[in-house]
């Protein structure tokens, strides 16, 4: 059996501020996971008070608000510290990727992008969390 298959359905925690790219998003994951959404900062914070998800994924661009502000609370947080953040953005500049991974994201993916590569992705950051959790 392939080792993804024995590992649990893996908890995602989205944050997004529009509506169509997060159903974009549950469509290009169908059932493979499960998909929380959080449409704002203050409402992912909550979040991760109440449930922590085994990966967070976040647009950069949240109104005024921006995803590298949670990257760095979630990487200040010391039961977050390691949580795997990818960041799934429409931002494409070299000098965007690295503020991002500068920020803590553990993988940063341009919109628009291919739901095969992103699930591929996102079993990556599992399988890294994984052996993370088997050496602590």
């Amino acid at each position: 059996m392939h080792e993804l298959q024995r590992l649990r359905t893996l908890h995602i925690l989205l944050v997004d501020d529009d509506p169509d790219a997060c159903n974009r998003i549950q469509q290009a994951l169908g059932s493979d996971f499960h998909l929380y959404h959080a449409h704002s900062l203050i409402e992912a914070r909550q979040h991760l008070k109440e449930y922590i998800p085994d990966l967070v994924i976040c647009e950069v661009l949240l109104g005024k608000e921006s995803g590298l502000e949670l990257c760095r609370f979630i990487r200040n947080t010391p039961s977050l510290l390691y949580l795997p953040i990818m960041l799934l953005t429409s931002l494409t500049t070299l000098q965007d990727k690295i503020a991002g991974f500068d920020a803590g994201a553990d993988d940063y993916v341009v919109k628009p992008y291919d739901a095969r590569h992103l699930m591929a992705r996102i079993r990556l950051l599992a399988r890294m969390k994984n052996l993370e959790q088997q050496y602590d």
